[in-house]
């Protein structure tokens, strides 16, 4: 086994978590009466994804839950965080609901608990009906309300024995990749045009909040996307797009929920958010912790003067990369750095969760062993530097690496590897890597730190 690096703490206060979606491992994509969702629609488009590949049968683990908790439970893990498709749950994006979709995770609730693992689910990884979109999808209000009724249903059949939820995971992401860009589901070109999905995202959030705490939840939140905005030079024209940028990726979605406000849009010259009375009111009350998944931090630069966006993302200078390239550097400093500068802007910041954090490398298809030394320095420097921020005041509670399996990458398809565990995707086959092992020893050890500190007490 590849020895441990050294971290300062594997902080024993921690609670430890790893992370799946459904979308990426579960395949079986129409069992059980599962409608359609977005991604259904957008891997099917030329090209939309590099390998040319389907999210069937990724991890198959809707056929083979067992062995999923298997390898949870093999973790030692305080939670498992996974997800609930929308799209499964009901197919049309509103009224009846799949009675053998909840069936189905109602056993997989019963499985965790029977591992002594507590559940926590994502209502929204992504996977938004395909009926939904067409009604408007997340530029329309009515979404909002659509998620707090499909809420309601799962949390009738669940909430006797889920108590932890996410409700939306990213919208950052969906906002910025689905609906500006194009580069995620839905694939729409608004540029921006796109923002009044972020208001309407966090107002879903904090309508299944308000449901959610109805059914006995004890404590709900949702998983921000969050990254260190860096200048590439110090002169102002770079300056002021990295804090357009850090605006658009990271204010636009903490500001509301932590401070009851929306950054200022109109004098950056964009549209206001489509906002009514109550509606940051019920936002900013609607958290009992703030999610935070993070991979990288973002390097911006100035665009041309006839460019349609201001900004230009380019490679951070000076660090390492992982399996995506350039695109995703490692700086693990910038995690702390976020964290410490999000207590400095709110001082009452609630408990935070680090939602996801992790990386992928290049890995065989076939393996018996990897020996991923790699992922293992990924992860302990970034614990490090949760660690850190904590040592700062940071109110951080638990951390979750992404990802518990190998998985289909969206649409990057099947060449990302994030796994812990790897996955041979022809025969199914699961493999714990070094890393698997690697995590379930810092797991243990910080567990018995707690467990001596306690007794001193």
């Amino acid at each position: 086994m590849t020895a441990a690096p050294a971290h300062p703490a594997a902080p024993a206060a921690l609670r430890w978590s790893a992370a799946t979606s459904a979308f990426q491992i579960e395949g079986s994509r129409d069992a059980d009466g599962g409608g359609r969702s977005i991604w259904d629609a957008y891997l099917e488009a030329p090209e939309a994804i590099v390998d040319g590949s389907t999210a069937d049968p990724a991890c198959d683990s809707y056929r083979h839950p067992e062995s999923d908790i298997a390898l949870v439970a093999g973790l030692g893990l305080d939670r498992y965080r996974f997800s609930i498709p929308w799209s499964r749950v009901q197919p049309e994006g509103s009224g009846a609901t799949n009675t053998a979709a909840l069936d189905h995770y109602s056993r997989f609730v019963d499985l965790l608990l029977d591992a002594e693992v507590t559940p926590f689910p994502t209502l929204y990884h992504w996977e938004l009906p395909e009926a939904v979109e067409a009604a408007g999808g997340w530029l329309s209000r009515d979404t909002a309300e659509r998620f707090a009724d499909y809420a309601a249903a799962v949390a009738d059949r669940l909430g006797d024995r889920v108590a932890h939820w996410y409700t939306v995971n990213e919208p950052a992401m969906t906002t910025l990749q689905g609906y500006a860009v194009g580069t995620l589901a839905p694939g729409r070109q608004l540029l921006f045009d796109a923002l009044p999905s972020v208001h309407h995202q966090l107002l879903a959030h904090a309508r299944a909040a308000t449901v959610l705490r109805e059914h006995g939840a004890t404590q709900v939140g949702l998983a921000n996307n969050h990254t260190r905005v860096l200048p590439l030079r110090q002169t102002d024209d770079d300056q002021r797009a990295a804090a357009l940028y850090d605006l658009l990726h990271n204010r636009l979605f903490s500001e509301p929920l932590l401070a009851g406000v929306y950054p200022d849009l109109a004098g950056q010259g964009l549209p206001e958010m489509p906002v009514r009375e109550g509606d940051l009111e019920a936002i900013s009350g609607s958290i009992d912790f703030y999610g935070i998944n993070f991979y990288n931090p973002t390097t911006v630069t100035a665009a041309d003067p006839s460019s349609a966006v201001p900004f230009d993302i380019v490679p951070t200078p000076g660090v390492p990369i992982t399996g995506f390239g350039p695109e995703w550097p490692i700086m693990p400093s910038a995690l702390c750095d976020l964290l410490i500068d999000l207590r400095a802007r709110h001082p009452h910041l609630p408990p935070v969760i680090i939602g996801e954090n992790g990386a992928s490398f290049p890995e065989p298809d076939r393996a018996s062993r990897i020996d991923d030394a790699d992922r293992i320095d990924y992860l302990a420097s970034h614990i490090d530097a949760v660690g850190e921020a904590m040592a700062a005041g940071v109110p951080v509670e638990e951390y979750t690496v992404w990802s518990l399996l190998d998985n289909w990458e969206w649409a990057d398809g099947y060449t990302q590897r994030f796994g812990l565990v790897h996955v041979d995707f022809e025969t199914g086959r699961r493999t714990p890597k070094a890393s698997y092992e690697w995590y379930r020893e810092v797991i243990a050890r910080a567990r018995r730190a707690r467990l001596a500190t306690e007794r001193v007490r």
